[in-house]
């Protein structure tokens, strides 16, 4: 009777192979769900005897479960326009912690932002990452959950620089003025009008003079923040900058420092300066024969502002978007890599726990270590293919009928020798 144990070895394994396909096609719009295969190996064959030259002749014991693999490609990444989602492209697995401190891993980015305002899973678990501290991410500290608070307040920032674009007529008589203003924003956030006046001064130059308005001054007075000469080349290029007030500079000037004195509203006085050039390095303020003309105006202060939208870049940064048009780092999502992945052990709600088997966690940032890289406002789908779950089935099921006919057949076999002993 111990010859049944062999094909109901087989048995055990067609219907372990089937609970793999079945679960597999259970999960087919799982998020982050991986496809999983079993791989069965041979029982250890008895050796009964020897042949004549020596060879033992050794008789299978049947089949068992030698593991359950799974198959960590990447689903594919599937809009859903929710901000708080993140699909996960490459190796790598988001870091989430339980109530109770307890650490898992998942590859699901369905996420959400709690009442608390932290970012979590469908099961509540928190996101974990790097915090901001004022918009600069700390990648060296320890993880922490992630916070987007909804109406949260950016602090006001004060202008530092400003530029501009502008162009003075060269054919302007001598003593012809222009002006050009600049929206500044003081410490508490108050928008200043700054205005720069242009006169020309004949021979290629134009004498220049910043000042606010005296009812933005403390002082009610709008002496000058600063003065100076503008100096343009035969084709209307500057070639120099020289200031005035407040302190007098080299020729080769670009740029014009001037403090402003304290504010009417109570803003504290603060230093800015006027930044001559562009990005390019090229001088952006020119002297053509065209109409004196303000074509642009830049500055790097803003007012405060509360938090209206977010996204995740590739790197797992989420960035804020602010009423006052700030952007401003909230933190960033980290990422855990392992040498095995298939030493992890799955524990259900789409979270694998850390094993001996799968080695130390090496927790970082997207797109580094090996780690892959995210996209915002989208979750990795099941990886699960359809075609290859019905192809294993209809294998799966072959192999079990098989090993039922191999058990009838020795059914059959032994009521026949029953029956001839009875005889």
């Amino acid at each position: 009777m111990g010859a049944f144990g062999v094909p109901l070895s087989g048995l055990y394994a067609a219907q372990n192979q089937l609970n793999s396909i079945s679960n597999n096609l259970a999960n087919i719009n799982t998020d982050g769900y991986k496809d999983q295969t079993s791989t069965f190996s041979d029982i250890f064959a008895q050796s009964s005897s020897l042949n004549g030259v020596g060879d033992p002749i050794q008789n299978g014991l049947g089949v068992q479960v030698a593991q359950t693999v799974s198959n960590f490609s990447d689903g594919t990444a599937t809009a859903t326009g929710i901000s708080s989602n993140v699909a996960l492209s490459g190796s790598g697995f988001f870091v989430v912690q339980g109530a109770n401190g307890a650490v898992s891993y998942t590859r699901s980015g369905d996420f959400t932002v709690n009442s608390e305002g932290q970012l979590s899973t469908p099961e509540s678990e928190l996101v974990m990452g790097y915090p901001a501290t004022n918009g600069v991410v700390n990648t060296t500290g320890s993880l922490s959950p992630l916070v987007i608070q909804s109406g949260s307040i950016i602090p006001a920032t004060p202008t530092t620089t400003f530029n501009v674009a502008a162009n003075l007529d060269a054919s302007s008589a001598v003593g012809t003025t222009f002006v050009s203003t600049i929206p500044i924003y003081d410490s508490i956030g108050t928008q200043q009008q700054l205005s720069v006046t242009y006169t020309s001064e004949g021979g290629g130059a134009w004498s220049y003079s910043a000042a606010l308005p005296a009812s933005a001054l403390a002082s009610g007075s709008s002496t000058p923040l600063a003065t100076g000469t503008l100096q343009f080349s035969a084709d209307g290029t500057l070639t120099s900058a020289t200031p005035i007030t407040p302190t007098a500079g080299p020729a080769s000037s670009t740029s014009v420092t001037m403090t402003t004195g304290a504010f009417a509203d109570g803003s504290a006085s603060q230093t800015i300066t006027w930044d001559l050039t562009g990005t390019s390095g090229s001088p952006t303020i020119t002297q053509t024969n065209s109409s004196s003309s303000t074509s642009a105006t830049t500055q790097n202060g803003f007012a405060s502002g509360t938090l209206t939208s977010y996204t995740i870049a590739s790197d797992g940064t989420i960035e804020g978007t602010y009423s006052s048009g700030q952007t401003s780092a909230l933190g960033q999502i980290a990422l855990a890599n392992f040498a095995n992945p298939q030493g992890l052990q799955q524990v259900g709600g789409n979270q694998y726990l850390a094993t001996t088997a799968a080695g130390v966690p090496l927790v970082g940032i997207a797109g580094t270590g090996g780690r892959g890289t995210m996209t915002g406002g989208y979750v990795e789908a099941s990886n699960v293919d359809v075609a290859t779950e019905f192809g294993k089935m209809i294998e799966a099921q072959q192999a079990y009928q098989a090993n039922a006919r191999s058990i009838t057949t020795m059914n059959t076999i032994s009521q026949d020798t029953i029956q001839m002993i009875q005889q």
